[in-house]
């Protein structure tokens, strides 16, 4: 964070009542020993020496800014646009982002560790939801929870995200197909193509992480806070990654992740590994048959248009 941006974010915590100078530290030291210690995954005692103070005083100022920047995190997540980057055309020209989750390590008691555990490797994990726009910007943090709970992620009236094949093909949201599939079978073709495709967009939300984790290591592993706390790094560490992104947009870090093209990346083929059978039947609560199917139609005009681009395009020999 550079200095104009990080004295803008003084002012703002100052303007809206949420730090104050002391007599002893100006609030600009108060956020930096905050930014310090999640930018660099430091502990209280290695943040002593470096400003002199005690560790009460640290844990203090710590925690007080954690709670200032929490407070006026929702303020720095905006609901995706519902203009689309024109690189996504004309395939995908109604996408505004990527719904995937991401496993931040945690550190709670024995009692506590079941909700916690990681099926797939053992390792206790928040398991952190969000929504990401293609700009490297986090919409929604938090399919079923987020579209009832009562802060609903919103999805613009004909748009839609894009969700791995953990979720269910749902309106205003777009799955892998699942099945297997066969060069030789002209119907699960179009299939491939389609998830091929989908997976290079769906590699934008791994960049927005990418950046997250790299300017806030604190992240990577499991800080010895209270569960609580940990759970406001998580907040306010995607509020600031929200708020460096729209006030400085060429960032140091977000020019590491970004790239000039997503979609700028070819296959050799058109097909790829794809999961188990899909059951089309199933219904979900939040929408009706009808709706569901429209979204299973949608996604098979894609994977036809697609499939006709790649057919009309393949090498002659």
């Amino acid at each position: 964070m550079d200095k104009p941006v990080f004295y803008k974010l003084c002012h703002i915590l100052q303007t809206r009542g949420l730090l104050r100078h002391t007599n002893r530290i100006k609030i600009e030291e108060q956020l930096a020993i905050f930014l310090f210690i999640i930018g660099h995954n430091l502990r209280t005692r290695a943040v002593q020496e470096l400003f002199g103070y005690s560790g009460e005083t640290i844990s203090r100022h710590f925690n007080n800014v954690l709670n200032a920047v929490t407070s006026i995190s929702t303020s720095f997540f905006q609901y995706a646009s519902p203009d689309v980057d024109d690189q996504f055309d004309p395939y995908f020209k109604d996408c505004i982002g990527v719904v995937d989750c991401i496993q931040i390590p945690v550190m709670v008691g024995v009692d506590e560790q079941g909700p916690f555990r990681n099926c797939d490797n053992g390792l206790l994990t928040q398991n952190v939801l969000v929504a990401s726009s293609f700009d490297l910007r986090f919409n929604y943090q938090v399919l079923d929870a987020a579209l009832t709970r009562p802060n609903k992620l919103q999805v613009p009236q004909g748009k839609y995200y894009i969700v791995d094949s953990k979720y269910q093909n749902l309106p205003g949201f777009i799955a892998p197909y699942r099945g297997g599939v066969s060069t030789n079978n002209s119907e699960e073709e179009p299939k491939g193509v389609f998830n091929e495709r989908h997976k290079l967009l769906h590699r934008a939300v791994d960049r927005a992480f990418g950046a997250l984790k790299e300017r806030f290591p604190i992240l990577l592993s499991a800080p010895p806070y209270p569960l609580q706390t940990q759970v406001k790094l998580v907040i306010a560490a995607c509020a600031l990654h929200n708020y460096v992104r729209l006030d400085k947009p060429d960032d140091f870090v977000f020019r590491l992740f970004e790239e000039v093209t997503l979609l700028a990346e070819t296959t050799e083929d058109g097909g790829m590994a794809l999961e188990e059978d899909e059951s089309q039947g199933h219904e979900h609560g939040l929408f009706g048959p009808e709706e569901v199917e429209d979204s299973l139609r949608l996604r098979d005009e894609i994977a036809s248009h697609l499939w006709n681009h790649y057919v009309q395009n393949l090498p002659t020999f």
